[in-house]
């Protein structure tokens, strides 16, 4: 007997199954394609808040999601005996004149109020060994930034899903609540039911650098994340590409992330590339997860939507879907719920 099938092993998916599962709810999940097998087998695994300001149910949302982060991944690690990378570092980033310093200052005194004293976002000059160059000598640092390693993180929750009797297979019947989290297919699938555009496929490019810095805050610069992975890499994206022909290739786009990281941070400049990665990522229409009850199956779920920000939300959007699967509690922010169908 199954109480919940989750279609799809990527993070959205493998997040609700755990939830559920740690429940003791009786789970499959479904992906004839294996575990992490899309956009969830990245490389880059930044787990960053938006900044604190112009505050609204989403950014509050994935506060309490980062927060949660910590003891939620622990769980997975303790039940299924894997480790999924995540640890909280921080982020620094370089502050590039002086109106980027007084804003920067400004958000310090946001996060002092809305964070709740449970992490700091402060102008600092001494950003440590591994920092990006910096114009004017100072750099945002905060505390509250994670990350992990994604495919690893993906099959910890495996591993935990099947530690608590649940199953992960390629192929079965669906029984119980049905969720759909099947990323980019997902959205098109949904598109063609609700007759509206739900939302679409992004492109991006990362890279694997040889560079050990396990222990120091991850980068943001140029718009590109530098993350320093607990195994002696460091990840360096991604792109956003709404136009491309081959959604698994790398070309000149990501050559250009890496030279600029090279150019900005001089740690990384001699660093060799071990790893390139493309993949699709589902971008929800309102660009907030896309958590819920289906508009149109009575019975089945939704959890896609997660883009850059899908490992961050996974834990909190999880245990909320989770809630509304097995005890029908309605916690879904309205921002987050599946539009219905006129």
């Amino acid at each position: 007997m199954v109480d919940v099938t989750v279609k799809g092993a990527g993070v959205a998916g493998l997040s609700v199954a755990w939830a559920c599962a740690r429940r003791g709810a009786r789970v499959r999940v479904i992906d004839p394609h294996g575990v992490a097998a899309g956009a969830s087998g990245g490389i880059v695994g930044a787990l960053a808040p938006h900044v604190p300001e112009n505050w609204n149910d989403k950014k509050a949302f994935q506060l309490d999601s980062l927060l949660m982060a910590g003891c939620w991944w622990a769980e997975v690690a303790r039940t299924g005996g894997r480790d999924p990378g995540y640890a909280r570092t921080g982020r620094v980033q370089p502050l590039a004149d002086a109106a980027a310093v007084d804003l920067a200052r400004a958000r310090a005194d946001g996060a002092a109020r809305l964070w709740r004293g449970e992490a700091a976002w402060c102008v600092t000059d001494a950003p440590g060994e591994f920092a990006p160059l910096s114009p004017t000598g100072l750099w945002v640092h905060d505390t509250l930034t994670a990350r992990l390693h994604p495919r690893r993180a993906c099959l910890a929750l495996a591993a935990a899903i099947e530690a608590a009797g649940g199953e992960v297979v390629t192929e079965g019947a669906l029984a119980g609540a049905v969720v759909e989290a099947t990323g980019v297919a997902g959205l098109q699938a949904l598109s063609a039911e609700t007759g509206r555009a739900e939302g679409a496929g992004v492109k991006g490019q990362a890279a694997l650098l040889a560079h050990d810095a396990r222990h120091a805050p991850q980068l943001f610069v140029g718009g590109a994340h530098v993350v320093p992975h607990d195994d002696g890499t460091v990840a360096v994206g991604s792109t956003s590409e709404r136009d491309y022909d081959d959604a698994e290739a790398t070309d000149e786009q990501l050559d250009a992330v890496i030279a600029a990281a090279r150019e900005a941070v001089p740690a990384l400049a001699g660093a060799k590339v071990v790893a390139r990665w493309a993949g699709v990522r589902p971008r929800a229409k309102s660009r907030a997860p896309l958590i819920g009850a289906h508009p149109v199956q009575k019975g089945r779920f939704i959890a896609n939507g997660g883009f850059k920000i899908g490992f961050g939300m996974a834990p909190l959007c999880a245990e909320v879907l989770a809630n509304l699967i097995l005890d029908g509690v309605d916690r879904v922010p309205e921002a987050f719920r599946p539009r219905p169908v006129a």
